[in-house]
């Protein structure tokens, strides 16, 4: 394998300065050393040279526990802008590690260039295996499609201009900075930014229907109204021309179809018509910061910027929250397929072994995101091998000829690689935890039930249904309220949102504050529609809606 002279450009140096400009004084961070770094450059390699793709310039720090425990609550980023919450974060994680001492082994950042950190004390076989661990993580960051705003960032640099310009508010404006930046982050919390991440990340192609997705899901159904049976003869008809020719079966398939419904093309374009014409929602911060009457007020410019640095530090991260699983899974899947195919691993195979399988083990209680995103993104890979993401093998119901379909096809990476490139972590779990992946690695959903004789609580396997499952995984994942503005009950005096009830309770505690925060930024009173779940005597559930008004500092509750 060739060996490649390692150099320090331009921007490597900017950030390594930028670093060093906001480190803490007791701080014991520094880079790697040039050995270390050359174990490094070979990783990069064998990774390339195994598909994956990233940029070469990256920047590896070896940091003490110390730091760890001061950088995770600025999410590793030290140019990130101070705020009192990072301090408490701060102390209560040296609470825990005086109770439980943890070394964590890296943590990597989405940065241009990639950063990432190392434990103090990690053996060179330890650190290989976590280079390729890494690697697969900025490869992961670069090419998933919901990271693609990020692609071209440089968000510690943006980072520290963001902190350099609240530090420099604060000189002017004082502890106001402080109740804008509480009342901001607030509201960023009823924030999701997916549909942000939706109309920015995706190619026109996608986000624009297809003359397929069309003629399936809307003209069939709703503009000529066919019944079911007639659309499962045109999905027969397509997916016969797609297994004699996939090049040019949808071409045959709508030439074939001018005659029987010469009206579909001028319905198509239509239809293209109004997707294209339809405004971007604006979530609850965009909308307050750019319509509020009190913000338009020269004095209260400033603030503005100051939420404009919470939401776009926000979206900086949302595509991390969305993708923790695959992105993990992706990560593990890479180090073990490396590091066990690489000669530096012999002598260290049993320490090897106990490592990844504490990292990538199977929790029988609570949920290990390596374990299960690692398992799916396998599941991936050996059902494109045997051609079982297909049609064809979806229609076989009997278990035995299902276990033993193989088509031998050898498309197993390329499934795992359009994977990396399109899923996140919903669409992961909703497409692939089947009853087939549920079987093969024994899983089940627990249940909980009070032992009132020994007065202890009792777990026990509630279901091994696929479904079941699929919804403690889904459950699981990051889901913010969704609560939009309500145009017509809102005005220069009185702002009203609404929140879309999807079974599960606003939390009450901090609707006070947060409807607080939002009457100072608005400058008038502030509306909020929401349901209650209320317990009856019978021990069911009914919702109740209520309204929550917010008026001079005062709290007031309702039912509407």
């Amino acid at each position: 394998m060739a060996r490649k002279v390692f150099f320090v450009n331009t921007n490597t140096i900017k950030i390594f300065v930028i670093f060093v400009e906001t480190l803490s004084p007791h701080s014991l961070m520094y880079l790697i050393d040039q050995r270390t770094k050359k174990i490094m450059e070979e990783c990069k390699e064998r990774a390339i040279d195994a598909g994956l793709r990233f940029d070469s310039d990256t920047l590896e720090y070896i940091v003490t526990n110390r730091d760890m425990l001061e950088l995770s609550p600025k999410v590793m980023i030290p140019t990130l802008y101070d705020y009192w919450v990072h301090d408490v974060e701060v102390l209560k994680e040296i609470g825990k590690y005086k109770i439980s001492p943890a070394n964590p082994y890296e943590t990597v950042i989405n940065s241009r260039p990639a950063i990432s950190f190392y434990n103090d004390n990690n053996p060179d076989w330890l650190n290989i295996m976590i280079f390729y661990h890494v690697l697969a993580h900025i490869d992961f960051f670069q090419n998933n499609k919901l990271f693609e705003r990020t692609w071209n960032d440089d968000f510690v640099g943006t980072a520290l201009a963001d902190k350099r310009l609240i530090n420099q508010l604060r000189t002017e404006q004082g502890r106001w900075v402080d109740y804008v930046l509480e009342f901001s982050r607030a509201i960023n919390n009823l924030n999701g930014y997916f549909p942000e991440l939706f109309h920015t990340n995706l190619d026109e192609e996608m986000v624009l229907p297809s003359r397929l997705d069309f003629y399936f899901g809307d003209f069939l159904q709703s503009v000529v109204k066919v019944p079911e049976s007639e659309i499962y003869k045109e999905v027969a008809r397509y997916n016969t021309l797609l297994a004699e020719n996939e090049n040019i079966a949808e071409n045959i398939f709508f030439s074939e179809l001018k005659h029987k419904y010469p009206e579909f093309q001028a319905k198509y374009t239509q239809h293209l018509h109004k997707e294209q014409e339809r405004p971007k929602p604006l979530d609850v911060m965009e909308f307050i910061r750019d319509n509020s009457p009190f913000l338009r007020r020269d004095a209260n410019q400033w603030m503005k910027s100051v939420m404009s640095v919470v939401r776009n530090t926000a979206m900086y991260f949302e595509p991390q929250i969305r993708t923790k699983i695959i992105n993990e899974g992706w990560a593990s899947y890479w180090h073990d397929t490396l590091f066990r195919q690489d000669d530096r691993i012999k002598g260290h195979e049993i320490e090897y072994a106990r490592i990844n399988a504490y990292v990538t083990s199977v929790s029988r209680a609570g949920l290990n995101p390596y374990a299960i995103g690692l398992r799916l993104v396998q599941h991936v890979e050996d059902l494109a091998n045997k051609g079982k993401i297909d049609y064809r093998f979806q229609r076989i119901l009997h278990s035995n000829t299902r276990d033993e379909y193989d088509q031998h096809t050898n498309k197993g990476r390329d499934a795992i690689f359009a994977l990396r490139r399109n899923f996140s972590d919903f669409m992961l779990i909703k497409t692939f935890t089947s009853q087939d992946f549920v079987d093969e690695h024994d899983l089940f959903v627990l249940g909980r039930k009070f032992d009132q004789q020994r007065q202890v609580h009792q777990y026990y396997i509630k279901s091994r249904r696929a479904e079941d499952y699929q919804k403690m995984l889904i459950d699981s994942l990051y889901h913010p309220p969704h609560i939009t503005v309500d145009f017509a009950g809102t005005n220069d005096d009185n702002i009203r949102l609404i929140h879309h009830f999807e079974g599960k309770e606003l939390i009450r505690e901090f609707i006070g504050n947060t409807m607080l925060g939002i009457e100072f930024l608005w400058g008038g009173s502030v509306e909020l529609d929401t349901y209650e779940i209320v317990p009856n005597k019978n021990g069911s559930h009914y919702t109740r809606k209520v309204r929550y008004l917010m008026e001079d500092k005062q709290l007031r509750k309702m039912n509407i």
